[in-house]
Parts: C-alpha cells; structure tokens; sequence
C-alpha cells in the first residue's frame, strides 16, 4: 500500500533536534554525577568517560537533527526498515506479546539486583529514550504515540518504571542490610518532620509547580476533542478512556457479565480481604522482597501483566475494526481478520468416536452438549485448590488454614482465568468454555 505521507519532515528533525539536546543535558548532569561517586576504572580512567562520550553522541545528533531539518527527504538516521518489519511481525502477534511481557516481569524480578543499580537503571532509560527517538521517525509511529489521548499513557510508563525501580532499589538495599546483620534503611533515616511547616510548605510548593506543568501541557498539545457524537457515525476503532482498556480488552474474551461485574467485583472483594488472608508480619514499614515474595510477586503479575500491558495492548495494537497493528504498522480499515472461534462441546464433541454435537434446546441438551467445559470449570474452582494445598501451596495452607487458603486459592485462581483465557482464545481460538447463548450464560 502506497504511503502518502513522509516518515521525516522537517518539522520532525526540528523536534528530535530538541529531544536529542534535552538527553544531552541530561547526560552532562549524569557525567559530574558519575564522577563525583562512581569512581575509575582500573587503568585509572574516570567512568564518566563513558556519559561524557555518550553525552557527545547526543550533541552529534542533535546538531545533525538541526543541520539537516531542510533536506529531511535524505535523512539517513531514522529506525531501519527491517527492524520495524520485524517488531510489525513478532509483536502484533498477542501470544508472543503476552509471554514476553510475563518473561520480563519474571527478569525483572530475578535480576533486581542487577537492574536496580543506579548505572544501569540510567542506561535502560537511555536505551528506552533513543529507540523512542529513533522510533519517531517513522510515521505510523508517530500517529499512535502522538495523539492527545496517547501521550499521557507514554508518561504513565516511564512513571510506572520509575517508582517500580524504587520499590526494587529500597527493597534490595533492605534485603541485604537483613543479609548483614545491619539496621533498615528505614530505621537509619528515620527522622521526624513536622507538618507545619516542613510538610505544608512542601505540598504547596508541588502544588505550584504541578499546575505550572499543567497550564504548559494545555497550551503545548491539543486537546483530544473530536466531532460532535453521531449514532450513526461512530468511531473507529472504537475505544474506553485508558484506565478502563483493561477491561475493555477483558470484554473480548468474556461475556459482560463476567467482565464487567463478576471479575471487578472479585478485584475490589480480594483487595479487601487480603489483610484477612496475609499471615506474613513482615515488611509492614519498610521496603523488602526476600520476605514477602510471594506477595509481591503476585501483585505485580496482577498489575504489569495483567493490567498495565493490557493498557499498552488496547491504547498502541488495537486499531480499526479491534484488529492487532503492530506499533509501526498503518491502521488500515480495511484489514480483515477471520475470526474462526469455535467453543469447547463444539471441539470435544467433534472428535474421533463421539457422535457429534448434541441437538436440542431442552435443558437435558443443552448440559448434555455443555457437560466438557461444565466439568472442567468445576474442576478448575473444586478440585484444584485441594491439589495446589497439598503440593506447591502446603506451607500456606498449614499456616492459613481451610477457609482462609480457599479464599485465597480461589482469588489466585480467578486472576489466572484471564491470561489462560486469552491465550485459549489467540492460540487455540476457543471462544467459550461453557457457552449457552439459550440463556445467556457463557465462560
């Protein structure tokens, strides 16, 4: 298809001439940073050598951004072509998507002694920030990150990054101070500040500033205000406000009865009853992952996985029509994908030696043609909870108990629905497990 519009305008190379010189800057404060604590190497050369000639490759850039704004047609520093063919191939692909987000969460956490470090934190986020510039260049790319509604969402996932390498650099530090028979960081730092003055005139002097920040950010960018609404003219594709394409994607896979009062009641019940259900005392006040792994661990399946890259699915891959787009990728109205689902009675009953779907609209039939994914929805609620007790859980189910350990396998069992759902459905395309359209009763 043919593109009318240039990757690189001039505009363009005038903004990223800006966006290099803002990580120039950056990077210079980084250098006297890195001079001051890091130290040398041990031929005896600083290691802010290396911000310093990273701080001279963005001042390069930036200058060349600048230099070439009026022959943008030849620009040669844009993100290559096959690099773009191959995230659009591998990455619009939700299956692949999903298991790669679970595997960093999984890195994340195994390596968080490794990544919490302040120079290599600094380096991810440089890393994180050239191939943003790099991918700016590219106009499909541009059209997606770029539009009012999106920005915010990008900021929202450096902000999520930040404050989660926090938690992990505090909670590293904690570990090992327990490690060595050290007192908690809390505890070393754990002086007192008084309300008034100290903590009102620091709320009011981010009280100025925050909407200092705001009235430039309306002035700056455009509001996201579209045509007046039309019930015969609606948008495509049409998409919920961004904290609620979470849901909007748990939609697709469950009926609106699961997905929009069983699965967020469950949400808000289990966050309730979790200070009932948690045995573990610890890290009440101070940072710490070794001693509620578990927990943590847990959490943050629920929240990255399962909610914030839900987030980043529905705002940056679905586009016309709810169709997967990869980010670098021109949303096509006219992209058309079959969506061959099929249940689970129409699978199981199409094997080889059964006699086929049962026929008829009596309640006898319609179990009868149900009976596969009813006993495997039992199974899943009644049966395995008592297995997960005796083998993987056993230490939690000595401590909690019978009741509580219910409660709570059944909450880590009614979150794992989603992600074993979605991926029946990307990979297998099974639409229901139970599904009886007669009463309007589908899983």
């Amino acid at each position: 298809m043919l593109n009318h519009y240039p990757d690189v305008t001039s505009s363009v190379l005038t903004g990223l001439g800006w966006y290099y010189l803002i990580l120039l800057f950056m990077n210079l404060l980084w250098t006297v940073r890195s001079y001051k604590v890091d130290g040398e190497f041990s031929n005896g050369v600083p290691k802010a050598t290396v911000w310093a000639v990273a701080s001279s490759i963005f001042m390069m850039m930036s200058a060349a951004h600048f230099s070439s704004a009026r022959s943008a047609e030849t620009f040669l520093i844009r993100m290559p072509v096959f690099f773009k063919d191959l995230v659009d191939a591998n990455f619009a692909n939700p299956v692949i998507y999903f298991v790669l987000s679970i595997a960093l969460l999984w890195g994340m956490i195994r390596l968080r002694e490794w990544w919490t470090k302040p120079t290599v934190a600094w380096s991810l986020l440089n890393i994180s920030l050239v191939f943003m510039g790099l991918s700016l260049t590219d106009y499909d790319f541009r059209q997606i990150v770029g539009k009012p509604d999106n920005v915010p969402i990008v900021g929202m996932l450096f902000i999520v990054a930040f404050f989660t390498w926090i938690y992990f650099r505090r909670a590293v530090d904690n570990d090992n101070r327990v490690a060595e028979g050290r007192p908690l960081f809390e505890q070393e730092n754990n002086e007192k500040v008084l309300v008034w003055p100290d903590l009102v005139y620091t709320e009011l002097i981010c009280m100025v500033v925050l909407t200092a920040f705001l009235i430039f950010w309306g002035i700056a960018l455009k509001a996201p205000l579209e045509e007046p609404a039309s019930s015969v003219k609606t948008p495509n594709p049409s998409k919920a406000p961004w904290y609620f394409l979470g849901l909007q994607e748990m939609l697709v896979y469950f009926d609106p009865w699961l997905a929009g009062v069983v699965l967020p009641s469950i949400i808000l019940g289990g966050l309730m009853a979790v200070p009932y259900i948690d045995f573990n005392k610890k890290g009440n006040g101070y940072y710490t992952f070794k001693e509620r792994s578990f927990a943590v661990s847990t959490f943050l399946f629920g929240f990255l996985p399962l909610w914030v890259a839900l987030i980043v699915l529905g705002t940056f891959l679905r586009g016309p029509n709810w169709n997967f787009f990869g980010i670098y990728e021109l949303w096509d109205v006219h992209k058309v994908e079959a969506a061959n689902n099929v249940n689970l009675s129409e699978i199981f009953w199409s094997l080889p030696g059964l006699p086929g779907l049962p026929r008829g609209s009596s309640i006898g039939a319609i179990l009868l043609r149900e009976s596969p994914g009813i006993v495997l929805t039992l199974a899943y609620f009644a049966v395995l909870p008592p297995i997960l007790g005796l083998t993987v859980l056993r230490k939690y189910f000595v401590r909690m108990g019978v009741l509580r350990f219910l409660v709570f396998s059944n909450l880590l069992l009614w979150m794992a629905i989603l992600p074993v759902k979605m991926l029946l459905r990307w990979a297998f395309s099974l639409k229901y497990i139970v599904g009886i359209p007669e009463y309007f009763f589908n899983i």
